[in-house]
């Protein structure tokens, strides 16, 4: 019997009562310690990707390839389903169809495209810019025409509320579903009357977006499932842990001279190759080297 792929795997949990708190990944090991805390999904954020591959901010700057790159590595290393984000699909029509493409075979389960134009700008920032319905549309169809696994999850997100208000989002988020979208991510929402306003007026599975220092109040991810939504992002707070932790422990260092104060609020050298599977590698080391009965070291 054919294995069910990880995108069958993400429609099934849509489809589960509840929902699915979804955080970001921002690397392969980040991914292996989600696994570990009992996440069954995961993202890669585009915000991310931009700050960690190459210290650039989340203005469309990083590539299909850089992205692609990453999303290998993480489906390499853990057996959940990762949701990408696509930025504006890198590009018009076309390139929509070859980043659906690209990430489907680097193991994304789902992609999201969004209608700004590029250079796009992070959801929850001031001054974005929209493309015209009937582009974003034309996206949305080109990406569900291209998948390979018709489980491949479509979403189309939308940050005409910023731009257009939220009877024109509701109306985009509409025309997105009849053009193919399998779910709807509407961005920096400003409350809970908004989002309930949204899953409201929308029979498909939502999206939320939960990041920090945005648009959006703290609301806790069963409040989101109370409201009708789905998925719950959080899609940067891992790294802005890490990063804020790592820092800290820097400034330290530069002034004591010695990691001594932070060896407690280490991850440990055993915890580490844990997460690494280190004895697994070594036990398949001494399995195929070296060669049995091949008379090397008997003399």
């Amino acid at each position: 019997m054919q294995e069910q792929t990880r995108a069958a795997t993400l429609r099934m949990l849509l489809q589960r009562p509840g929902g699915i708190v979804v955080p970001g990944a921002y690397d392969p090991l980040c991914a292996r310690l989600a696994l570990s805390a009992g996440f069954e999904t995961l993202y890669v954020s585009g915000s991310a990707t931009s700050a960690t591959r190459a210290a650039l901010p989340d203005i469309g700057l990083i590539t299909q390839t850089e992205v692609a790159s990453l999303v290998h590595a993480i489906h390499e290393a853990v057996p959940l389903p990762l949701i990408v984000d696509a930025d504006t699909g890198f590009g018009g029509v076309l390139n929509a169809m070859r980043t659906v493409r690209e990430l489907e075979m680097a193991g994304a389960a789902a992609i999201h495209i969004e209608d700004q134009v590029a250079q796009k700008r992070c959801g929850h920032l001031d001054g974005k810019r929209l493309v015209d319905s009937d582009e974003m549309e034309g996206k949305i169809r080109a990406a569900a025409a291209s998948r390979r696994d018709p489980n491949f999850v479509v979403i189309a997100r939308t940050d005409a509320r910023e731009v257009e208000g939220m009877e024109r989002a509701i109306q985009r988020a509409r025309r997105y579903v009849a053009a193919g979208a399998d779910v709807i991510f509407p961005e920096a929402l400003h409350g809970e009357q908004e989002f309930r306003a949204f899953a409201k007026a929308l029979d498909v599975p939502l999206l939320a977006n939960m990041t920090e220092f945005g648009k959006t109040p703290y609301y806790r991810a069963d409040q989101f499932f109370d409201w009708g939504y789905k998925i719950v992002l959080f899609p940067a707070s891992a790294l802005r842990v890490s990063l804020q932790a790592v820092y800290a422990f820097l400034t330290d260092l530069r002034t004591a001279g010695t990691q001594e104060p932070w060896v407690g609020r280490m991850m440990t050298r055993t915890e580490l190759y844990r997460h690494i599977d280190y004895a697994g590698y070594e036990e398949k080391e001494r399995t195929f080297w070296p060669p049995r009965d091949s008379g090397i070291n008997k003399a």
